[in-house]
């Protein structure tokens, strides 16, 4: 029997088989589609988990050479000036790093990419007429693929990839980094804002503290521990505290941390086209890429980027922070600025706590002793001046011999008075001002000369000293006293002195007596024509009458020296 075999027709066998073969094609691509899909989608996964920065920059490159299989690939940050800020690469040997020795600066390709920031695709690098080559010791670069990062609607940077599987790259690979560079625009985004939140909750942190630091401290302590602060928030590798000097033109360094920190202090710069210079006269922070001629000390260290910020305190820039990195180190950002102007204004707020503080100190101080010195003339001196009185109603009541130590007790309450009223005056005047008045002057000259004499001189003021003796007149007022107390101390012999100053009629009064023996002899009368001759500059009068056991020296000047000329006046 014969069997029969069921067939197809050659032209319908054939048709089948070219469409059966389309088919298991077109499934092998879809299933190499998934994979890529799936790959990308891992790829997108593991960039979009990192949040440091610079681990984010790194993992976006190897994502990017594992997904389209290239040899080499690299990421270069923008820099906001042109060029290259950073460049992460990966595939390329060390020792060709090495010898290559330095990061390519964007021009080229790299720099196209960066003027039109849009796809560029070559199978072969050297045909397209923008490439410049590879520098010596380079290794050998077939392909291209390159693709802008976008974070929001700048561009951050640019992919480069190099060497792809079968020697090109195809439309697929174009796309599949595309989605990839969108995804890493908001990686980078995201570890920008959370590198941004750690350091401002480092600077809040840090500014409480040492917010609580300062109030203990005096200024330059305050200013020194801001440096330090500074230094460490910043990433900084130099920090200097400027100061204003006496020539408007100069700045000078006073404290200073980081690099060169032993050499700077004390260096001056001009401050005209500086940095320091700007925010003193402008009162506003700044910030600069680079710091070019804004930091005039490039013999010491050369700086790169640098901001700076003022100190203000009641109302005036006391001082000027310049914050600086090295060169070819990555810039500073606004909100590092930002945070920098906050931290300074925060340590600027201490310091006028810290001075408040001290003011109310003082202010305690001085009222302090201006309750001593209101109890000691209106009890202490009354009550002694009163048992002076009492003991002298007595006095002429008991023996001879009693009534001598009555005296003698009555005496040293009058000299105790004296002394009372001397510390009176100085409590009084201590801590008035950075100048001390007439009166104050006048009681330091009398302690000058106390050891001299057997008993402390006697001081007495009468009328409004400090408000009319002022200036000129002041100090001859007190090289008068001077030059007459000496006298008294050298010469007379005296066991006791005092000292009038008194103003009336338009005019101021020294009186100075003592119970010595007289001026001695004539070649001692020197210092008194010293106190006439001034006397007479100033049109007033000068009188000296001596006798044993009571020698009186007045002088006496108008407060309006009308009658004085331009000749130069004796010295104090």
């Amino acid at each position: 029997m014969t069997e029969d075999f069921l067939t197809f027709p050659d032209g319908p066998r054939v048709e089948l088989d070219r469409v059966i073969g389309e088919l298991v094609e077109q499934a092998r691509e879809v299933l190499t589609t998934q994979g890529r899909l799936r790959a990308l989608l891992r790829a997108n996964q593991a960039v979009a988990l990192q949040l440091d920065l610079p681990v984010v920059l790194r993992r976006i490159v190897e994502v990017a050479v594992e997904l389209v299989g290239a040899r080499y690939g690299a990421l270069g940050v923008i820099s906001p000036h042109g060029g290259l800020d950073e460049f992460i690469h990966v595939g390329m040997p060390a020792d060709a790093v090495d010898h290559i020795g330095h990061l390519p600066e964007g021009r080229g390709l790299l720099g196209a990419l960066i003027d039109d920031p849009r796809p560029i695709r070559l199978d072969q690098i050297s045909d397209d007429a923008r490439s410049v080559g590879f520098p010596a010791g380079h290794p050998p670069m077939d392909s291209f693929l390159g693709v802008p990062v976008r974070v929001r609607d700048t561009v951050y940077g640019n992919l480069y990839l190099s060497h792809g599987v079968g020697g090109h790259f195809t439309a697929e690979d174009e796309q599949l980094i595309g989605s990839l560079a969108a995804t890493a625009g908001f990686a980078i985004d995201n570890a920008r804002l959370f590198a941004q939140t750690r350091r401002q909750e480092a600077w809040s942190a840090a500014s409480a503290e040492i917010t609580a630091a300062l109030l203990e401290t005096s200024q330059t302590e305050a200013l020194a521990m801001l440096a330090d602060a500074i230094l460490r928030l910043s990433d900084a590798d130099l920090v200097a505290v400027m100061f204003p000097t006496d020539d408007p033109a100069q700045l000078v360094v006073q404290i200073a941390r980081g690099v060169a920190e032993e050499a700077l202090p004390g260096a001056r710069l001009p401050a005209a086209g500086s940095i320091a210079g700007g925010v003193l006269e402008g009162r506003q922070p700044r910030l600069l890429d680079d710091a070019g001629e804004s930091f005039a000390l490039h013999e010491i260290v050369a700086l790169g980027p640098m901001m700076a910020v003022p100190v203000i305190d009641s109302g005036r820039v006391q001082a000027v922070i310049v914050i600086g990195r090295l060169a070819e180190r990555v810039r500073f950002l606004p909100s590092d600025l930002e945070m920098a102007a906050d931290f300074a204004a925060q340590g600027s707020i201490a310091m006028e706590l810290a001075r408040g503080r001290a003011d109310r100190t003082r202010m305690v101080l001085l009222e302090d002793r201006g309750r001593i010195a209101r109890d000691l003339h209106d009890h202490v001196i009354q009550q002694l001046f009163a048992t002076g009185l009492d003991l002298q109603s007595v006095a002429g009541a008991v023996p001879a011999s009693a009534s001598e130590r009555i005296t003698q007790a009555v005496a040293g309450l009058d000299t105790a008075i004296a002394q009372i009223r001397t510390a009176v005056f100085a409590l009084s005047t201590a801590g008035q001002g950075s100048r001390p008045t007439l009166r104050h002057r006048v009681i330091g000259v009398v302690n000058e000369f106390e050891s001299g004499l057997l008993r402390p001189p006697t001081v007495r003021f009468s009328g409004a000293v400090d408000l009319m003796v002022t200036a000129d007149l002041a100090d001859d007022v007190i090289a008068v006293t001077r030059e007459a107390l000496a006298n008294v101390v050298k010469h007379a012999a005296a066991e006791h002195a005092s000292v009038a100053i008194t103003t009336a009629d338009g005019g101021v009064t020294v009186t100075v007596t003592d119970d010595g023996r007289g001026p001695g002899s004539p070649g001692h009368r020197s210092g008194l024509a010293n106190l006439e001759e001034r006397a007479r500059r100033r049109g007033g009068s000068f009188t000296f009458d001596s006798a044993a056991g009571d020698t009186r020296l007045t002088w006496q000047a108008p407060f309006a020296a009308d009658a004085a000329s331009g000749d130069e006046r004796p010295a104090p």
